[in-house]
């Protein structure tokens, strides 16, 4: 309060009621016009990201990370009244060098505890996503993915028998994927194969949820294309190397080995160990080996020209429209090109800030039916919603090959 203001209450008053009302009520008013008001404050709304930020898998998570935050940049960490802080979990261990069981458990507990988590973004495994899955959904915690593609994690009739209803003890939905799964990613894969004249594949696992579910669906589609399954076999993802291995599927003489697996269970190792074994047949391997790591592990002379790469969508240099723009934009933060799941990682970003911003509440359960809700998004991967199990109704993929030690688009490869 300024000195006129309080010039005109004073000698607006005679002098006894003056000193009547500051000793009553008029004092308490003027005390409190004089105090300064504290600044408004925003709510905070926190998203977890829980992924493998220890071992290979960290470039690549570092630039879903990276697009994560940058959809919040744009909006200046603000949605409405909340402010919105990324929380940047790691859910690896330096032990095994990828995620750990343990540690994702920990991860959804301590965001579950946390009553400003709203959404819990991951996992990157489908394994790990196994084991969070429950207790995010016990909690009510709206969990976006981009990254776990296994498809019993929200398809029924699709996984086991109890699939998805055991990662949804409330009865109710909280995972939603902007990817599609794999059992699209598979079929495609196999028709991939047979395009390539394969006649005769020896297919490997990782014997993980993602690795072995993907060979699986591999396998259930090469057979229905004719294509004769020469061996199935899951392997030792800490071996040192694979050389009987290598000796067994040279005597079956396969067109083409399929492997059904990610960098951090040595699918570069397996494909090393082919070709300096006389293997010289194709290797085709799923979006968890789509990563530069990938490279570096089996050595740029044994990928070049043989090696075939399935990815959900196209990769960041082929996308149009606003895919570009985000592309240019990471570009100019980063000055690197981002890796192939950056984009998912924005995706999942902008998805996250239009929930919140329709549910217009800090609430956990009001953002989740929000987030159910997203039908007709106008995203950087194109025009999709998520459909009654929350997948996304996008099916379109594509195969990528390496030239010159760099990924480039081969085709789209449509489920």
């Amino acid at each position: 309060m300024n000195n006129c203001t309080r010039t005109l209450i004073t000698h607006s008053l005679s002098p006894s009621l003056l000193k009547s009302s500051l000793t009553g009520g008029l004092l308490s008013i003027i005390i409190a016009l004089s105090t300064p008001l504290p600044a408004l404050s925003q709510e905070t709304i926190k998203i977890v990201s829980s992924l493998p930020r220890t071992g290979s898998a960290n470039a690549q998570s570092t630039s879903i990370v990276n697009g994560l935050q940058l959809a919040l940049d744009e909006v200046e960490n603000k949605v409405g009244n909340f402010r919105i802080s990324l929380m940047d979990w790691d859910d690896a261990s330096p032990e095994r060098g990828q995620w750990d069981p343990a540690i994702e458990a920990a991860n959804a507990e301590r965001a579950i505890a946390d009553a400003q988590v709203m959404i819990y973004v991951g996992p990157y495994n489908s394994g790990a996503a196994k084991i969070s899955l429950p207790k995010l959904n016990q909690a009510g915690l709206a969990t976006i993915s981009g990254f776990a593609t296994w498809p019993g994690l929200t398809k029924p009739g699709v996984g086991e028998a109890n699939e998805p209803a055991v990662y949804q003890p409330s009865g109710k939905k909280n995972l939603f994927r902007v990817i599609p799964a794999d059992d699209i990613q598979g079929a495609v894969a196999a028709k991939w194969a047979s395009e390539l004249k394969a006649k005769r594949v020896f297919v490997l696992h990782d014997r993980e949820l993602y690795g072995k579910g993907i060979a699986e669906m591999f396998r259930k589609s090469a057979k229905d294309l004719q294509i004769e399954i020469v061996g199935f076999e899951g392997i030792d993802a800490k071996a040192a190397n694979y050389k009987s291995l290598v000796t067994k599927i040279r005597q079956h003489k396969p067109d083409l080995v399929y492997f059904g697996g990610t960098t951090q269970t040595n699918g570069g190792q397996i494909l090393k160990d082919l070709r300096t074994g006389g293997v010289a047949v194709p290797m085709m391997v799923p979006d968890g080996c789509f990563e530069n790591a990938f490279i570096l592990a089996a050595g740029k002379g044994n990928v070049e020209g043989s090696t075939y790469f399935t990815f959900g969508g196209v990769p960041p240099q082929s996308l149009t429209g606003k895919g570009a723009q985000f592309v240019a934009n990471y570009r100019k933060r980063h000055g690197s090109d981002p890796e192939a799941y950056a984009v998912y990682g924005y995706e999942v970003g902008r998805v996250a800030i239009d929930a919140i911003r329709r549910a217009g509440v800090a609430d956990r359960d009001a953002i989740r039916k929000a987030i159910a809700e997203t039908k007709d998004f106008d995203g950087v991967l194109g025009k999709w919603s998520f459909d009654q199990n929350g997948d996304t109704t996008l099916r379109i993929m594509s195969g990528n090959t390496v030239v010159n030690g760099e990924f480039k688009f081969d085709r789209l490869l449509e489920g």
